[in-house]
């Protein structure tokens, strides 16, 4: 019966992923973001269950990247897609079908789905990737991209929705999200072999940070959680050699 369990909870980040896109299509991205972030709780739990009960499975790895890719790369998608239509106005329009008609220029959003499949594919025959990640991880991508619609609802801040909805920036940040998913940079996974400090220093350091940050910027650190790892990982990875 253990075996299931690990399988159930990516289950769960599928269902979650996929009422997420149920949310985003109308137009409702504060719940879609709420759910993919179940999505990734769930996501975070499986491989950690399967670990504890040492049940892991070549169709556990399987089924988990097919989750994430809904989950962790077509919602995330869609939401860029949703931002970047807010300016519609200034982009063309393209006719797929009789009465059917969406802006061109903001399905650059779904290049973000493109690299997180190719990224967890990348990842799925990657046999180094065991301790670390090779680009940063689409569950982390997808925090990322997620994090703006909160922003926008709950921040209340002129200036920071000013630079969200900026279109400029919202491309910028579609094209770093497809680089870093795919890139070479070695990050840490939160994975925990045994609880020594010592040898987690890095991994308990980063996690009292973010719970700082999340305390005093609220959703408006999530991005700054994101460049965070990125940076401990590269001085982690300049100490370690």
């Amino acid at each position: 019966m253990k075996q299931y369990i690990p399988n159930a909870l990516t289950l769960l980040n599928l269902l979650c992923g996929s009422i997420a896109v149920l949310f985003v299509v109308n137009n409702n991205l504060v719940y879609g973001a709420l759910f993919v972030f179940l999505g990734i709780f769930f996501d975070f739990f499986d491989g950690f269950a399967a670990r504890q009960l040492n049940v892991q499975s070549e169709l556990g790895l399987q089924l988990d990247s097919l989750a994430d890719v809904v989950t962790s790369g077509l919602v995330p998608g869609l939401v860029m897609f949703k931002l970047l239509e807010l300016e519609e106005s200034d982009w063309g329009e393209a006719d797929l079908s009789s009465g059917f008609e969406i802006p061109f220029f903001p399905l650059l959003g779904l290049s973000i789905t493109l690299a997180s499949a190719y990224r967890l594919a990348k990842f799925n025959v990657d046999t180094e990737q065991q301790t670390f990640f090779k680009g940063l991880p689409t569950p982390a991508n997808a925090l990322l991209v997620l994090s703006f619609p909160l922003i926008l609802e709950f921040q209340d801040s002129d200036a920071i929705n000013a630079i969200i909805l900026n279109k400029w920036f919202l491309i910028a940040v579609t094209v770093l999200s497809c680089w870093l998913l795919n890139s070479g940079v070695k990050l840490f996974a939160l994975k925990f072999k045994n609880y020594n400090f010592k040898n987690n220093a890095t991994r308990y350091i980063f996690i009292m940070l973010c719970l700082v940050l999340l305390i005093v910027l609220h959703f408006a650190a999530i991005p700054v959680i994101i460049i965070l790892y990125i940076l401990m990982s590269i001085l982690d990875n300049t100490t370690s050699k």
